[in-house]
């Protein structure tokens, strides 16, 4: 069966629905938005026309969405090609809208959760096989319309053809680049990225007591290795402290026995008291840093001391590194080693279980994190020979970094890129994006 689609409904009006629904109407699909209640749907509308940033950039673009409520008008997506679920992320409330929809959609329409780390099998245990071949993971990463990665999950029993159909549609029509994922725990992006986060709470603790500063540490977690200026302090305050001790509790619950982030879904005794004031991030006014307007128009910007316990001036902390300080003998490369090593590393030890090569993680990373590269290609400017020598050193051998010697490689991509180490050994052609 050959499937195409031309129409969304989305299941949900929050931050995520909004942003597929905007997104798809500006791309001139026909959208019905629905949520628990229509001054709810009409509050989201204005949000995609209005808010910050605009979820549509086209003025009357929004004539392309229908309003309706999940009560009253669920029966309408048996006129869509693709049925969004994008509520709350919470297994059971999902697994009970699946349950009202299914019977409403229509043959040949595909279906997808917008998760951003429940694993499908968990919310369509169950269900018919009608659903079971129909359905996939679509990941948006927020907001939107701005950020490139969309990862696609298939469940056992998925039609390949359904795949296909996310692939050209979410690539070709709303210009995502999609990523294959598996159907683990935080798929690809987040399991590598809160890994590096949580990992990075921890590291950073042991950082501050060798005498590294809070913005030192973050300076160090920016240009020299490739990443965006907030660091590490500043995209947790991004995100929120909140959000983050929900992704820990689900990833001890979820991640396999063994696995190298479990020691780490916890807070540090510090964050935890954060966390437990509502100190939490931007959200709140102040997380590990707040900006503060004076009375001439300009800000003052200020940092939480951890260990002190209260704010101080922010230093101004200028690293002259390069991505190589991971590997050197110092305070700062200890922490490095601590942190961006740990997350290299787990990062090559998780080849095939949450994706079949190096370069859906690679992808995943610099579309959904906005890292300069890609782990893998990370690894290929520090040299993955040097880095496992210091793995090994350290009592561990990256799986891929050992397919990698054994097959006697120098790096992970050749040929100008154009080129990948597969787990087999051997070099294959790196996929069109």
């Amino acid at each position: 069966m050959s499937r195409e689609i031309k129409s969304v409904a989305v299941l949900g009006a929050g931050t995520m629905g909004t942003g597929i629904a905007g997104l798809a109407a500006e791309k001139d699909c026909k959208v019905l938005l629905l949520d628990v209640s229509m001054e709810a749907a009409e509050k989201a509308l204005d949000r995609i026309v209005n808010g910050r940033p605009l979820a549509i950039d086209t003025p009357g673009k929004e004539a392309n969405i229908e309003l309706g409520t999940l009560a009253d008008d669920l029966e309408k997506i048996a006129d869509y090609d693709w049925v969004c679920e994008a509520v709350i992320e919470d297994v059971e409330t999902k697994r009970k809208l699946f349950e009202r929809f299914e019977p409403l959609r229509k043959d040949g329409s595909v279906v997808s959760t917008n998760t951003s780390g429940i694993p499908l099998r968990d919310i369509t245990a169950g269900m018919p096989d009608r659903l079971l071949k129909d359905v996939a993971v679509t990941h948006f990463f927020n907001p939107v319309k701005i950020m490139k990665l969309c990862e696609v999950v298939p469940g056992e029993k998925t039609d390949p053809d359904v795949i296909d159909a996310f692939r050209a549609f979410l690539g070709g029509v709303m210009g995502k680049g999609v990523v294959n994922a598996k159907d683990t725990v935080n798929f690809i992006g987040n399991r590598i990225g809160c890994f590096w986060m949580l990992k990075g709470l921890h590291a950073a603790t042991d950082a501050r007591k060798a005498g590294l500063s809070q913005e030192r540490i973050d300076a160090l977690m920016s240009a020299p290795m490739g990443l965006p200026p907030t660091g590490l302090y500043g995209l947790i305050d991004l995100i929120g402290l909140d959000i983050m001790d929900f992704v820990g509790k689900n990833l001890a619950v979820n991640l396999p026995q063994g696995d190298a982030g479990l020691p780490f879904n916890k807070f540090p005794a510090a964050e935890q008291a954060m966390l437990d004031r509502g100190q939490l991030g931007r959200k709140t006014g102040g997380g590990f840093y707040k900006l503060t307007k004076l009375d001439d128009g300009s800000r003052k910007k200020e940092t939480f001391d951890l260990d002190a316990g209260d704010w101080r001036d922010a230093e101004d902390v200028a690293v002259d590194a390069t991505a190589d300080v991971v590997l050197a003998d110092t305070a700062d490369g200890q922490f490095c080693w601590d942190i961006m090593g740990a997350t290299l590393s787990y990062a090559a030890d998780l080849i095939p279980e949450i994706s079949d090569d190096i370069v859906n993680v690679d992808r995943a990373m610099r579309w959904g994190f906005a890292w300069g590269k890609g782990p893998f290609e990370l690894l290929d400017t520090l040299g993955p020979k040097a880095f496992l020598a210091k793995c090994r050193a350290n009592g561990t051998a990256p799986k891929m970094l050992e397919v990698l010697e054994s097959a006697g490689a120098e790096t992970f991509y050749r040929k100008d890129g154009t080129e990948f180490l597969g787990l087999d050994g051997q070099y294959h052609p790196v996929p069109a994006e």
